[in-house]
């Protein structure tokens, strides 16, 4: 069996597109016929050059080649024009081929994925999500309303979720960490003491921030919300900065969480050495794929530390996570998108059920994917998946963010 043909699929979720502006789906064929599917989370470039990006790592090191060679194929990316060190893009472009290629090897042996990385450690996985906009919200307004998230986490939990994610401390600005806002450390304090009161201790709370915090700032903002007792502070400074991230583990109460923008072993590896984070947001179409994720889960383990899959993204790169937390010891917890969309475009192969999902025994990644639905949502748009704001932080106005990169609104 040998890996013969790609197409790549950019599909654009309707509004309000939770889970980026577009998701990067590729199909691979084998010569014998099997079809698998993966997904790239890769958005430093746009989607039309990414699917180049895509195509040369699939002819250059994996076309005409057995699926079953995933470390080789991986070494092949990975060393690539004399690098053997993390490439953000090639590594974005392997990994939704490389989730493809333990598809395609799961049905050609009529087994779920976990089965053949270890087989079946955990039953069911605990799930969390994001505290979106409830029906009747204003979509503008929940961000910066610490009631509308607290009556966002009661709905969450009455649907059996024990953990929620938010974050109100923005803005994610490109100008690199800034010194928080003193209203923006009172408005997460006010996020804070509105969704535990709401929730009580029927579900943990994991405040989310995306790096945009200088050292100092990250420890006055974490020292302010220790008081209830988050389960995890996350990416409080920029990723690349290890060291200082480690600063901020020793000056907070609260476990650090970091990885969505991390790739390779090679780049999680320093954020265990150094002590900086105890659990570990691989978003596998970015890190290196499922074989690679495996290898850091148990580097992991090592330094007593956990997994939790992050998804901002469509749910073949869900379904990928799911497949890794069945197969490991230390699972923590998977990020869920629940979405009629998100739901559709697998035709509901899985589902957050009680606020846990149940691994399936379906052959390869456990879904089936509606191809004709993905092909009729194309991205026409320019921007990219996940941007962040030019503007700095402003200290005499409000910040805000509003909940990752929605689709526009339809008029």
């Amino acid at each position: 069996m040998k890996l013969q043909d790609l197409d790549v699929i950019v599909t654009a979720p309707p509004a309000p597109g939770w889970g980026g502006r577009y998701w990067i789906l590729v199909k691979v064929t084998t010569d014998t016929g099997i079809v698998g599917w993966g997904e790239c989370y890769a958005s430093s470039i746009g989607p039309e050059p990414m699917r180049a990006v895509i195509h040369d790592v699939f002819d250059r090191h994996m076309a005409g080649e057995n699926p079953e060679n995933i470390e080789l194929m991986f070494r092949h990316a990975y060393s690539a024009g004399f690098t053997q060190r993390p490439d953000l893009t090639v590594m974005g472009a392997f990994s939704g081929l490389e989730i493809a290629c333990w598809d395609i090897l799961g049905k050609d042996r009529g087994r779920p994925v976990h089965a053949l990385i270890g087989g079946r450690m955990n039953d069911r996985i605990r799930a969390y999500t994001y505290l979106y906009p409830l029906p009747h919200h204003d979509v503008t307004a929940f961000w910066s309303s610490p009631e509308m998230a607290a009556e966002s986490a009661a709905d969450c939990v009455a649907r059996g979720y024990t953990a929620v994610k938010f974050d109100p401390a923005g803005p994610y600005t490109l100008r690199g960490g800034h010194m928080p806002a003193m209203q923006d450390i009172s408005q997460s304090v006010a996020f804070c003491k509105a969704i535990r009161e709401a929730v009580g201790d029927k579900a943990d709370l994991l405040f989310g921030t995306h790096g945009q915090f200088t050292t100092a700032g990250a420890i006055r903002l974490g020292q302010a919300i220790e008081p209830y007792s988050p389960l995890w502070y996350e990416e409080p400074v920029p990723p690349d900065s290890v060291a200082e991230m480690a600063k901020v583990a020793g000056a907070v109460r609260i476990p650090i969480a970091t990885g969505e923008r991390l790739t390779t072993k090679a780049e999680f590896a320093p954020v265990l050495r150094s002590g900086a984070a105890t659990i570990l947001q691989p978003a596998l179409g970015r890190a290196g794929g499922i074989w690679e994720m495996k290898k850091v889960a148990a580097m992991a383990e090592v330094y007593n530390a956990q997994m939790a899959p992050h998804l901002y993204a469509g749910p073949v790169e869900w379904a990928a996570n799911i497949q890794l937390a069945a197969s490991i010891p230390n699972i923590l917890m998977c990020e869920c998108i629940e979405t009629p969309f998100h739901y559709q475009l697998i035709k509901g192969s899985i589902r957050v059920e009680d606020g846990f999902i149940v691994p399936g025994d379906a052959p390869g990644l456990d879904i089936d994917v509606d191809e004709a639905l993905a092909r009729a949502h194309p991205y026409t748009d320019t921007g990219l998946h996940l941007e962040m704001q030019e503007a700095p932080c402003d200290y005499v106005n409000a910040n805000s963010f509003g909940g990752g990169a929605p689709a526009k609104a339809v008029d």
